[in-house]
């Protein structure tokens, strides 16, 4: 089961597959917040790709994050 803030997160990045954010984009546009430690956005994709699975969530080295579809 996913917490709110993990099923914020993922459909965030549902909603823009295959596009990437920045940790920072991803506390701003998820969180809300303009400033903040952006190791809450790790630790969040870490949580939901133990839950729903590694290949989902891609890391896009230098940039953040983005949903790949199946």
């Amino acid at each position: 089961m996913l917490t709110a803030r993990e099923f914020d997160l993922l459909a965030h990045l549902m909603r823009h597959p295959g596009q990437a954010f920045s940790r920072a984009a991803l506390l701003d546009q998820v969180w809300g917040w303009s400033f903040g430690d952006a190791s809450t956005v790790t630790v969040h994709v870490r949580r939901l790709r133990e839950k729903i699975g590694p290949r989902r969530i891609v890391t896009v080295w230098g940039v953040g994050y983005r949903y790949e579809p199946a």
